[in-house]
């Protein structure tokens, strides 16, 4: 087993049809021959009944006379036919008639015939003459006219005929010949089919193989496999499966790419910055020049702010290396959303405590993590504050399951809201404020796990709205107030 399993899948296919065309030949073969045999033997023995009522048709004292002794006792018997014919008494002794063409071996089945006889009953059997050869004995009682339309049965007698079976075994012995050569041509036959079919059907996994392996030699995630748009047997499915599979990882690689090259960017300013505010730093305690207090305060105050802002771009680029898929299904659990929204209120009061920022919420249970949740409703509070003007309102409301974030601020042209959820797009009046561009794309990252979504629209009369849509929870938690 082992080493069938080591062979190609090809030499396996082609194996396995061979084998089992062979058994099916044999099957049909095997019967076939059992079959003819039977038709055959069938036919002699229908032939040995008929010339029991033949030779029975004599009086039974005529049948007697007519006996010679037994070969063995007077020598060898010249045949008249290729039929045998004798009377076997319950004793053993044999009667072999004239006509006769040998004398054939008389076994017990024979004698308990003759010590028993009955009309009805007799034996069929395969046996041998004195000469060797094979024939087919019938054994049965003997009956003899008492009376115009009646017969009887003749006490310690039985009469024996036979019939050669050398043309019988000659015809059968070709036959199982013929069917051995048939049987062989049709294994023969049924392997090549086999390989063949194999090869044909193989032929699309061979082209899936070879661009399996072109992938891993060359990493190219364009090749695709060609399906037919009809088609929906396995192969098919496969194919598409890797087209699907090589055109997700192409997607997946390329974002990939772009976040590394925009990270890279977005990190080149804060990073020059800091430096340049370190070296001034340095340089002045070199050369033994120190700064003005108002300007190093100045440049400390700098470098505290970039690093901050480089700790949330670090942040924010860690929330983003997770997959899309939801890895952490066993950390989500039903949240009461109205808290969530509360908790991330007051840090968004200590961001614009300038500002007004009213609530109006109402109890909704949803399933998600609850602290990637609070962040996600914190970056989009926080985009309220950042663009709300001096002494303005942020109005936050959740009703059903929506909640909307409402600022006064000078809003988001409209040829710029399909761009709001890209990472690290930023709207050309608000890359002189910090940030990193990566906020509302963890917003909709979030929603979309929970299983809802989020859009930004104008205000009617100025300003930006938020919204996010959440399924709720079937039911909160025994825990949750």
């Amino acid at each position: 087993m082992p080493r069938f399993r080591a062979l190609p899948i090809r030499a396996r296919l082609a194996l396995l049809v061979a084998a089992a065309v062979a058994f099916a030949v044999a099957a049909v073969s095997v019967t076939c021959w059992f079959i003819v045999r039977g038709k055959l033997y069938d036919e002699l023995d229908d032939d040995l009944r008929s010339s029991v009522l033949t030779l029975q048709r004599e009086e039974f004292e005529q049948l007697t006379d007519a006996c010679v002794p037994e070969p063995s006792d007077t020598g060898t018997i010249t045949p008249r036919s290729n039929q045998y014919a004798q009377l076997v008494r319950a004793d053993g002794r044999v009667c072999v008639l004239p006509y006769s063409a040998a004398a054939v071996g008389v076994t017990g089945a024979d004698k308990a015939v003759a010590a028993h006889p009955d009309p009805e009953k007799g034996t069929v059997r395969d046996g041998t003459d004195s000469d060797g050869e094979r024939v087919r004995v019938l054994t049965t009682a003997v009956v003899v006219k008492t009376g115009p339309l009646s017969r009887a049965v003749v006490q310690d007698y039985a009469f024996v005929v036979a019939l050669p079976l050398g043309n019988t075994q000659s015809t059968l012995n070709e036959l199982a010949l013929l069917l051995l050569l048939v049987s062989g041509v049709g294994v023969l036959g049924s392997a090549a089919a086999g390989l063949a079919v194999a090869r044909t059907g193989l032929r699309p996994v061979d082209r899936l193989t070879e661009a399996v392996e072109h992938v891993a030699r060359t990493e190219d995630l364009g090749v695709r496999i060609p399906v037919e748009d009809d088609s929906e047997d396995e192969i098919a499915r496969l194919s598409r499966s890797f087209n699907s599979m090589t055109s997700a990882l192409a997607g997946s690689r390329d974002l990939q790419q772009q976040l590394i090259a925009d990270a890279g960017h977005e990190l080149r300013t804060p990073l020059t910055s800091l430096r340049t505010n370190i070296e001034l730093l340095t340089r002045s305690e070199d050369t033994g020049r120190p700064l003005p207090a108002e300007d190093r305060k100045a440049l400390l105050t700098s470098v505290k702010a970039q690093m901050k802002e480089l700790a949330a771009l670090i942040g924010d680029l860690q929330e983003l290396s997770r997959p899309d898929t939801d890895p952490h299904a066993g950390r989500t659990q039903i949240v009461a959303w109205q808290d969530t929204v509360e908790s991330a209120l007051r840090r968004a009061r200590l961001r614009g405590p300038e500002l007004t920022v009213t609530a109006d919420l109402h109890p909704w249970y949803v399933r998600a993590e609850p602290a990637a949740l609070e962040r996600a409703v914190v970056n989009v509070l926080d985009n309220a504050v950042k663009f709300s003007p001096p002494g303005g309102t942020v109005d936050v409301r959740l009703t059903d399951g929506v909640l909307t974030v409402r600022d006064h601020g000078p809003g988001i042209p409209a040829d710029e809201l399909p761009h709001v959820f890209d990472r690290f797009w930023r709207s050309p009046t608000a890359r002189a404020l910090p940030g990193s561009g990566l906020g509302l794309s963890i917003v909709a990252r979030t929603v979309q796990q929970a299983g809802g979504e989020v859009t930004l629209t104008q205000a009617e009369d100025g300003g930006t709205t938020a919204t996010i849509r959440l399924p709720g929870a079937p039911t909160p938690p025994p825990d949750v107030p």
